[in-house]
């Protein structure tokens, strides 16, 4: 009795009748099968991923997971820093956040000098914060659907410095 090598049932005749695999044990099996589609075939090619494990859409929105950190990780790791693809999204994401701390430097200080405009501008900081993590979610989400989102100032600097190398 022959067992199938692909999900290891018992094998009568040409095919699995498990999983429809062709039994290379019988003579003239595989005549009439696809090429590939028997037993002790080549799996099918996953998805391309560059020399170091992650794909670029992966590795392009885990540079803005941690803020600037994963960025200057993916402009540090060898196979990435090679990418421009991947080196934009690295340089924007340090950019962003760079930006985005500078922004709530300026805004804390100057609600600290005009007290009368700090409790105007109350309900408006988790608004702001809102906008700002929304922001960071759909860059990731850009970066991961392989549709580079370039910021206004931004954009065009990081594009800047991930072409120079």
């Amino acid at each position: 009795m022959a067992f199938c090598v692909q999900c290891g049932a018992q094998v009568e005749g040409k095919f699995c009748q498990k999983c429809g695999a062709v039994n290379p044990a019988v003579p003239g099996a595989d005549a009439g099968a696809q090429p590939g589609a028997g037993i002790g075939a080549a799996p099918p090619p996953t998805s391309t991923a560059s020399a170091g494990g992650l794909t670029d859409n992966v590795a392009g929105a885990l540079c803005y997971l941690i803020g600037f950190v994963t960025g200057i990780v993916f402009l540090v790791l060898a196979p990435y820093n090679q990418n421009p693809r991947i080196r934009f999204h690295a340089f924007q994401a340090i950019f962003f956040n760079l930006a985005w701390i500078a922004f709530w430097m300026a805004i804390s200080i100057f609600t600290a000098m005009t007290k009368v405009f700090a409790l105007l501008l109350l309900p408006v900081y988790p608004l702001v914060g809102l906008c700002g993590f929304g922001l960071w979610l759909f860059l990731m989400w850009k970066a991961y659907n392989n549709d580079p989102l370039v910021l206004p100032v931004i954009g065009p600097l990081a594009q800047q410095q991930a072409n120079t190398r």
